[in-house]
């Protein structure tokens, strides 16, 4: 599905997100028609994204990262994940299989803030419990997909 251009395209982008397609038509030695073709083709077709800024979550007063592991009720899950889904600091969602139907990556300000965030998913109908697992310092977190 992706030939070495789009590969490159993308690996440059995730590189450098704000690199022009003049920069990047440049360096991969094609024109910039090409570049701007071929990432409005992956952008359609849902390979890319979007284009972010990755910021530092403790410089921004959300140094706490928690992960919760959520049993819900079949029957009212899809509208747990509404709910979840609605959360301010809950940054991802991953629907899992086994004990849990659902992980939470929590970013927040700190303990009292997780606290709240738990008694919040207390309140939620369909939530039967939760585990919660403070992250004592994050070792590999890769936003880069690697070809």
């Amino acid at each position: 599905m992706l030939d070495d251009l789009d590969k490159n395209i993308i690996n440059m982008l995730q590189e450098d997100a704000r690199a022009s397609f003049a920069d990047v038509a440049r360096k991969l030695n094609v024109s910039e028609g090409t570049v701007h073709l071929r990432v409005k083709k992956l952008k359609d077709s849902g390979i890319i994204r979007g284009f972010y800024t990755v910021i530092s979550p403790d410089k921004v007063g959300k140094g706490l990262t928690a992960i919760i592991c959520v049993k819900a009720d079949p029957a009212k899950y899809p509208d747990v994940l509404n709910v979840l889904n609605s959360m301010k600091d809950v940054y991802e969602i991953y629907d899992v299989t086994g004990e849990f139907y659902a992980v939470l990556k929590i970013r927040t300000t700190d303990m009292n803030g997780l606290t709240k965030i738990i008694d919040e998913l207390g309140e939620v109908n369909g939530i039967d419990s939760t585990q919660t697992i403070v992250v004592l310092r994050t070792i590999k977190e890769r936003l880069k997909i690697e070809f």
